[in-house]
């Protein structure tokens, strides 16, 4: 079962910050999970909220803000660099898109533009991309960028419209559902959970077969599981 850095390693570091994936390297990770926002100047940005109240306690909306704007303020990781940092190191990348968003479907466009200049390095690395998002529109435009795509679940009844080759469901609702897990598996579908940190919940996911977790603890998952 692969463990991938939920926002980095986000239990020690700021989420989605450039130190968060670093350490997400350090801690073992198999990959790096991120959520991405488009700023005023559609730059793309690892970015969960759609403002950065939460994180700063500095009051500015990601979409009415200019990446010069936040730079300056928040210093948010870019997307490309996040990609880059995840070639060098041939680490998974998985991608998030948040929705919904004043521009629409514009930061997934720009997303699948940036994959495509970077496709031949991608390739090279070794390294798999996936897409993922709540929103069932965003999930078929990326089933159409040619990268691994997942829809995202919170209930068992969405789950019957997935048009993607891979279910992410939460933790709760595998929790509640353990045998949800086997009847995706049988559909030919990959199972990616978030976010999964307790020892409980990661030794679930394993005997279940999910394929991959979130976590915001790679090296203590690992340790838990038996993996370092």
């Amino acid at each position: 079962m692969l463990i991938y850095a939920h926002r980095g390693a986000s239990s020690d570091f700021a989420e989605g910050s450039k130190a968060a994936y670093q350490g997400a390297i350090d801690q073992g990770a198999d990959g790096f999970e991120c959520d991405v926002r488009l700023t005023k100047d559609r730059q793309i940005i690892c970015y969960h909220d759609r403002d950065t109240q939460r994180l700063s306690k500095i009051n500015l909306e990601i979409a009415k803000s200019t990446y010069t704007e936040l730079k300056e303020r928040v210093n948010p990781y870019r997307l490309d660099e996040l990609l880059d940092l995840a070639i060098i190191n041939k680490k998974d990348l998985v991608i998030e898109f948040k929705h919904p968003v004043p521009s629409g479907g514009l930061v997934e466009k720009l997303t699948h533009n940036l994959l495509s200049k970077k496709s031949v390095e991608i390739t090279e690395s070794n390294i798999t991309v996936s897409l993922i998002s709540f929103s069932y529109l965003a999930t078929l435009r990326n089933l159409r960028s040619g990268y691994q795509s997942a829809y995202l679940v919170q209930s068992k009844i969405l789950s019957k419209i997935n048009p993607a080759p891979i279910i992410g469901p939460s933790i709760k609702l595998i929790r509640e559902n353990p045998e949800f897990v086997a009847s995706q598996i049988k559909k030919g579908k990959k199972v990616f959970v978030w976010t999964v940190n307790s020892e409980a919940d990661l030794q679930l996911c394993e005997k279940l077969g999910v394929s991959a977790v979130m976590s915001d603890n790679p090296a203590l998952a690992r340790n838990l599981l038996g993996y370092s």
